[in-house]
C-alpha cells in the first residue's frame, strides 16, 4: 500500500511539473523580479521617506579654438555627500574617449566587407582619417592646489580623496582638459559621441555642437552605488544634478547657443539684437528674429580677431551643452506654461532657412505645452532647437536637430515631417530624462520609449494632418498606432531583445524599434485600450511629478502607475517589457445558438444538453460549413432542478430568466492566443443589418488559460461577421486568423474592416 501511495504521489508531482510547464503563470505578481521596497524607494513607487541622491556644481571656463578646432578648459567641481555612505574615492566620465584610436569602443566594433561599399563608409568604420581624439587631463587638484591621485580607465576617471568623504560633507577640486574637436562627417556612426563640428566649404565655415566636453560626476545612488558603466556609444548618460556656471570664450563674430540663460547679453549683441531678444520675451504668436540671416551671412564672409566671452548659468540641471557659429540665425518667442513664460528658441544656419525659420521654434513651442500637460510644467527659463545635420541628441534646454532644404532652399513634406519630428523629440527630452533623471546608461526605454509616447501624443494634439508623414520618416521607428510595430513584431526572435536589458546588448538594427517604438506602442496601447486615457493620464502625471529632479528606476514606475489606477498592470509589464512574447489572437471557432420557446423533451429535465457544432464541425442538420449560411442551432433550456440551489431557500423565477432568451442570439466563440502575449481581446461584430458593434474584453479573460479561452456573447442581432483587433489596437501580428468567416487572403480582411 505505502508503494502504491509513494507511485501515486511521484505521478502527482510528475503530473504537477507538467502542468506548471504548461502554464506560464503570466499573470503572476512581479515582486519576485522587483526590488524589494525600502526606506529609499516605496512600494507604491514614490520615493521613500529616506530617499537621498547626490549633487554636484560646477564652475567651468572654456575657450573654442576656431582655427585648430579644439577646446581648452578648466572647471572646479563642488561635490555634495548626502548618501549614508562613506566614500573614498570618486568617479568621473570622459566621454570624449570614445574617440580615441584604441577605444573600447572601437575595438569592439563590428564590420563586415562587401563590395562596392562607399568610401566613406569604409573611412569611418575602418577609421582611416587621422585624429587625435579623447581628453588630454592636464591636471587634477584639491582647492588648496596639491595634487589628487587619479586613474583613467578607458571613459571612466577614479579620483581617490586624501581623506574619506563623509555623509553631509562636500569636497572641491579642479580639473584642467582639452581635446581636438571630431568631424562629424569623418564619423557618422551610431557611436560617433553625439557631438562635434561641421564643416561648410562654400563659405570655409565651421559649426560645432558640443557635448560630453567636460570631465562629469558619475550618478553615485541606492541602487548600484557607483553608476560607472563604460560609455560604448549607444546607452546614453546618467547624471547628477547641480547648478552650472560656465564661461565659453569664442570668436567675437560667433553666437553661442547653451543650457541656461546668458548673463551677459549687453556684452556679447549688438543694441538692437538685444532689443529684438527683450521684445521675443513678451511674444507668443510667432517668434521674433534676433539675429537676422543678413547679419548671419555678413559674418561669414571675415573673420574675427578678437574674442568675446558669453557667460552662462543654469540652476538644478544634470548636464551643459553648447553650439557656437558665426553662421547662426537666432529667433526666439514666449510660451506660456502655467505661471511661467520660458523662452522657445531656435539657431540655425542660412543652409537651414526658409523651413527652420518657418517651422522650428514654433515645434519647440508645441512640445513644451504639450509635454507640460502630460508631465509637469515646464520649469526651466528656456528650450533651444539647433540645427544640425544628420542628428537628433538633446542636452538640459538645447538639442541638436537635423533637416535640411536642397541648396535651392525647396524641400518636400517628408523633409518637413522629419524635422518637426525630430524636434518634438529631442525637446521632450527636457522631460524625459533631463528633468525625470532615469538611468539612460542602463534602461533606454526608460527616457526614449516614455518620451516617444509623449512625442507621439504631441503629433497627434498638434499636427494632425501630417501625423502619418512624421510616423513614415521617423529615424527612430513607428513609435504610433499599434500596426506601425508590426514588422517588428514579426522579425526574427533571434535579433529581440526584452526592454528589460542593458542597452549595449540591444541589437544596433532594432534598438529604435525595440527602445524606442516598442515602449511607446505599448504605453499607447495601456492608455486607448487597457486603462483609458482619463485613468492613464493621472498615473503617468504622478509618475513624472513624483520623479521630477530625482532618479527612477522602472520599478518605480511599474509600480507608481498601478499605485495611481488601481488597475494591475504586472502581467502587462511582464508580458512587453521582460519577454519578446507577440500578440497574435486567433478566433479558432463561433457557434451560433438560439433558444427553443418550449420544450416538450420532460425526460431531458435535469441532464445536459449538447449543442450541435457551427462552422468547422458542422450544425445540427449535420451539414458543415464555415460560414453562418446553415443558420443556428437550437438549444433548449430547462427549469432549475431543486437540487441545484443546495441549502438555499429562495428560487429564481426560471419562466422570468427563459423568457429573455427568446429571440436572442447566442454567439459562443472560442479563442486562441498563439503569440504569448497577453492582451485584451478587441472584437468587432457586424450585423445582419449593415451596423456594427465594438466590444472591448480586459486581458484578464486569459488569467486560467492563457492558450484558450472560450466566451458566450447574446445579441439581440443577427451576426454575419466576426472579427478580432479589427483597428490593430492590440499589434496583432497575424490578421489571417482574426476573421470569421474566415478571411482569405489578408486583403478580405482589411476590406471587412472597411480600413
Amino acid at each position: 500500500m505505502k508503494k502504491f501511495i509513494v507511485l501515486l504521489l511521484v505521478m502527482g508531482s510528475v503530473y504537477a511539473v507538467a502542468q506548471q510547464k504548461e502554464w506560464q503563470g503570466k499573470f503572476e505578481q512581479l515582486d519576485q523580479l522587483l526590488p524589494t521596497p525600502n526606506e529609499y524607494r516605496s512600494g507604491s513607487g514614490a520615493p521613500g521617506p529616506k530617499y537621498w541622491q547626490q549633487r554636484a556644481d560646477y564652475v567651468i571656463n572654456a575657450e573654442l579654438n576656431d582655427t585648430r578646432q579644439s577646446i581648452t578648459g578648466s572647471e572646479t567641481i563642488t561635490y555634495h555627500n548626502n548618501s549614508p555612505e562613506v566614500l573614498k574615492y570618486l568617479w568621473l566620465q570622459l566621454d570624449q574617449n570614445i574617440n580615441e584610436a584604441n577605444s573600447m569602443t572601437s575595438k569592439t566594433s563590428q564590420y563586415s566587407i562587401r563590395d562596392s561599399a562607399n568610401a566613406a563608409s569604409v573611412a569611418g568604420a575602418l577609421r582611416l582619417h587621422d585624429f587625435d581624439g579623447g581628453f588630454k587631463i592636464k591636471s587634477v587638484k584639491e582647492s588648496d592646489g596639491k595634487n589628487l591621485s587619479y586613474l583613467i580607465n578607458n571613459t571612466m576617471m577614479r579620483i581617490d580623496l586624501p581623506k574619506p568623504l563623509l555623509p553631509g560633507n562636500q569636497i572641491s577640486f579642479s580639473i584642467e582638459w582639452s581635446f581636438n574637436i571630431n568631424n562629424r562627417l569623418h564619423n557618422m556612426t551610431p557611436n560617433d559621441g553625439r557631438s562635434g563640428m561641421e564643416y561648410f566649404p562654400d563659405d570655409d565655415n565651421y559649426l560645432y555642437i558640443i557635448a560630453q566636453w567636460y570631465p562629469r560626476m558619475c550618478v553615485y545612488d541606492d541602487v548600484v552605488g557607483w553608476q560607472n558603466k563604460q560609455f560604448l556609444g549607444q546607452g546614453e548618460f546618467t547624471l547628477t544634478f547641480g547648478n552650472y556656471s560656465v564661461n565659453l570664450t569664442v570668436p567675437s563674430d560667433h553666437i553661442v547657443a547653451a543650457t541656461g540663460m546668458v548673463q551677459n547679453l549687453k556684452e556679447v549683441l549688438t543694441p538692437d539684437q538685444l532689443q529684438r531678444f527683450e521684445k521675443a520675451k513678451s511674444t507668443f504668436d510667432k517668434p521674433v528674429v534676433i539675429v537676422t540671416q543678413a547679419e548671419a551671412t555678413a559674418k561669414e564672409k571675415t573673420r574675427a580677431t578678437t574674442k568675446k566671452t558669453w557667460q552662462f548659468y543654469a540652476e538644478n540641471v544634470r548636464d551643459f551643452g553648447f553650439a557656437t557659429s558665426r553662421k547662426f540665425i537666432w529667433d526666439a518667442m514666449a510660451v506660456k506654461v502655467g505661471d511661467h513664460t520660458p523662452l522657445a528658441m531656435s539657431y540655425y544656419p542660412k543652409e537651414g532657412n526658409p523651413l527652420w525659420e518657418k517651422e522650428s521654434t514654433l515645434a519647440v513651442k508645441n512640445t513644451l505645452t504639450t509635454y507640460s500637460k502630460y508631465s509637469l510644467n515646464y520649469p526651466y527659463p528656456q528650450a533651444t532647437s539647433v540645427h544640425a545635420a544628420a542628428l537628433g541628441m538633446e542636452y538640459p534646454m538645447i538639442c541638436f536637430n537635423f533637416g535640411r532644404p536642397n541648396k535651392d532652399g525647396q524641400y518636400n513634406d517628408r523633409t518637413r515631417a522629419g524635422m518637426i519630428n525630430v524636434i518634438i523629440h529631442e525637446v521632450g527630452h527636457n522631460f524625459f530624462p533631463m528633468i525625470i533623471n532615469s538611468d539612460e546608461r542602463q534602461w533606454t526605454w526608460l527616457d526614449e520609449g516614455l518620451n516617444t509616447f509623449v512625442q507621439y501624443r504631441t503629433q497627434v494634439e498638434n499636427y494632425p494632418t501630417t501625423a502619418s508623414e512624421l510616423n513614415g520618416s521617423n529615424t527612430f521607428g513607428m513609435e504610433g498606432p499599434s500596426k506601425m510595430i508590426l514588422s517588428y513584431m514579426k522579425s526574427s526572435p533571434e535579433y529581440q531583445r526584452p526592454l528589460m536589458v542593458n542597452s549595449e546588448s540591444v541589437v544596433r538594427q532594432n534598438f529604435g524599434n525595440e527602445q524606442y517604438a516598442k515602449c511607446a506602442t505599448a504605453l499607447s496601447i495601456l492608455r486607448e485600450t487597457i486603462m483609458g486615457p482619463e485613468l492613464f493620464d493621472k498615473a503617468f502625471k504622478e509618475y513624472a511629478q513624483r520623479w521630477a529632479f530625482k532618479h527612477p528606476e522602472p520599478a518605480d514606475f511599474f509600480r507608481t502607475m498601478e499605485d495611481a489606477s488601481a488597475v494591475d498592470l504586472d502581467w502587462f509589464w511582464r508580458g512587453w517589457f521582460y519577454t519578446t512574447d507577440y500578440a497574435d489572437q486567433s478566433i479558432d471557432n463561433v457557434k451560433w445558438f438560439k433558444v427553443k420557446k418550449e420544450t416538450k423533451d420532460v425526460e431531458s429535465k435535469g441532464k445536459n444538453v449538447t449543442a450541435g457544432t457551427l462552422g468547422t464541425s458542422g450544425n445540427a442538420s449535420g451539414k458543415g460549413g464555415d460560414d453562418f449560411s446553415n443558420g443556428p442551432q437550437y438549444i433548449t433550456v430547462l427549469p432549475t432542478d431543486d437540487r441545484f440551489y443546495g441549502d438555499f431557500r429562495a428560487r429564481i423565477d426560471d419562466k422570468a430568466m427563459i423568457s429573455q432568451l427568446d429571440n436572442k442570439n447566442l454567439y459562443e466563440v472560442t479563442l486562441s492566443n498563439k503569440g504569448g502575449l497577453l492582451m485584451p481581446v478587441v472584437i468587432e461584430w457586424t450585423y445582419k443589418d449593415g451596423s456594427k458593434e465594438i466590444e472591448r474584453i480586459p486581458a484578464e479573460i486569459w488569467r486560467t488559460n492563457e492558450k484558450k479561452v472560450t466566451k458566450v456573447f447574446m445579441k439581440e442581432k443577427e451576426v454575419t461577421s466576426v472579427i478580432i483587433d479589427p483597428i490593430n489596437e492590440i499589434a496583432d501580428v497575424n490578421n489571417d486568423n482574426n476573421a470569421f468567416p474566415k478571411a482569405t487572403p489578408s486583403s478580405k480582411f482589411d476590406e471587412l474592416k472597411k480600413k
